[in-house]
Order: structure tokens, then C-alpha cells, then sequence
């Protein structure tokens, strides 16, 4: 398979046109991934547009790769959307990492009651961060869409959600398999999973969520970890909306 680049270029290229590489995805194309003349490669704006072209010019500094063809993917339908607990240690990236890879459309980290890792005066520097794990996650899974990482939610945020949404919390003790209701109908809404943290959703959380018209749905009869429970769930809805 092609190697894939990620550059605002590929917005508007066209067949024919040049696109040049530069900064650190040319230092990537070059030094890391040691494209060379003549290899045929694929772009992507992150937003939908998709080139393949041959690259005619190679240096750490700059790529240049002739578009020798252009697609434009469709966002999907409806969009899955993560919402991925905080979590100590890098449990909380490597969930991010795999919903990427495994094709969610949105990411927004939750500050629930207990998430161990705490945002409060370092929200910037944790939204760059995931930013920059989704971006990289999404091109080496040669995704034409990088999925949006929002802003930090509170609970409050996920009850106002849930009146326009389709809200799906990921709880071990819910009656409801994720597998039985994942086919039904969204009507175009955003599907939601909610992933607590270590400790789990508080109960409090659970009933406000609950409440405000989000459903309690379990993956199987084991507990997942909050770092794969996010992945496991995503493939599941991949499989019951014909993605895969």
C-alpha cells in the first residue's frame, strides 16, 4: 500500500498539479519514510479530499508529488463520536489512538467524578496532545477524514447532548448488549459512547445520563479496561452500520 501524507494542499489539487510537502511532513516523507522519485503515494487534506500521485522531487526539506488522480470522500453517517473518560497514565491515548485507527468520526475527553487525571490547568496542553495522536493514528490508517478532537465536556455537558444525540453509556452492570441495539436507527444523529474512567461512571452520572434519555449498554460479560472498552465498542457499531 501506498505511503499517505497529510497536507492543507490537498484541498484543492487537481490532477496535474504539484503539491509540495514541507516542514515536518517533508521530514517524515524523506528521512523517515525515505520516499524516493517515482513512488506513488496518496494525500489527504484530513477532511475528505484524496490524491494519488508520484512523488518527482525528494528532500528532507521539501516533497514534491505530481497528483496524477483526486477523490472526495464523503463524511460519514451518521458519525460515531467518543466520549473517552480522563484517565491516569496513557490509558486514555492508547483508547484515542485505537477509535482512530478503528474509524470514529469525533473524539471528546470527559472530565467525569472519577478520572484520576485531572485537566483543569493543563486542558490546552491535553488537547494538543490528543490532536496530535489522532492526526498521526488517522494517517497511518490511510483515513480520508481525521477525526475532531472537541473541547473538555463535563457530565452537564453529556445531559445536553443527549437531547440531540444518540447516547449510548458503556456501563458493565446494564441489562442491554451494545451488539442487540447497535442496528437501530439513529435518524442521522450522532451515535455517542460514553467511556468512563478507571473507577467507572459514578451513579450519580449514570441516572443524570439515564435521565436525559441515554441509554446503559454493555459490551459482553467481562469488564473491559477504559483503554480498549472505547475500541471495542467503535468496532461493533463499524460491523452493525455496514462499515465493514
Amino acid at each position: 500500500m501506498a505511503l499517505h501524507f497529510v497536507t492543507d494542499e490537498a484541498a484543492s489539487a487537481q490532477p496535474g498539479d504539484i503539491v509540495e510537502l514541507t516542514g515536518s511532513e517533508a521530514h517524515h516523507a524523506a528521512s523517515v519514510r525515505r520516499v524516493r522519485v517515482d513512488e506513488a503515494v496518496t494525500l489527504g487534506d484530513g477532511r475528505g479530499a484524496w490524491l494519488e500521485g508520484l512523488v518527482i522531487a525528494a528532500s528532507p526539506k521539501q516533497v514534491d508529488v505530481r497528483v496524477t488522480g483526486r477523490d472526495d470522500v464523503p463524511a460519514a453517517t451518521p458519525r460515531f463520536v467518543l466520549v473517552q473518560a480522563l484517565a491516569k497514565g496513557d490509558r486514555d491515548e492508547l483508547a484515542v489512538q485505537a477509535a482512530t485507527e478503528l474509524g470514529v468520526d469525533a473524539i471528546v475527553p470527559w472530565q467525569a467524578t472519577r478520572s484520576v487525571s485531572r485537566w483543569d490547568a493543563k486542558a490546552d496542553k491535553g488537547l494538543a496532545r490528543w490532536r496530535t495522536i489522532v492526526r498521526e493514528a488517522a494517517k497511518q490508517a490511510h483515513r480520508a477524514w481525521i477525526p475532531e478532537v472537541e473541547g473538555v465536556a463535563r457530565t452537564a455537558d453529556l445531559v445536553e447532548r443527549a437531547a440531540t444525540a444518540r447516547v449510548l453509556v458503556l456501563e458493565p452492570s446494564a441489562s442491554d448488549r451494545l451488539t442487540a441495539v447497535a442496528t437501530e436507527a439513529s435518524d442521522g444523529r450522532d451515535v455517542v459512547l460514553v467511556v468512563g474512567p478507571e473507577g467507572g461512571i459514578a451513579p450519580d452520572e449514570l441516572s443524570a445520563l439515564a435521565d436525559a434519555g441515554a441509554r446503559l449498554v454493555r459490551l459482553g460479560d467481562t469488564v473491559l479496561r477504559t483503554s480498549t472498552a472505547g475500541a471495542a465498542a467503535i468496532s461493533v457499531l463499524s460491523a452493525a452500520h455496514g462499515r465493514w
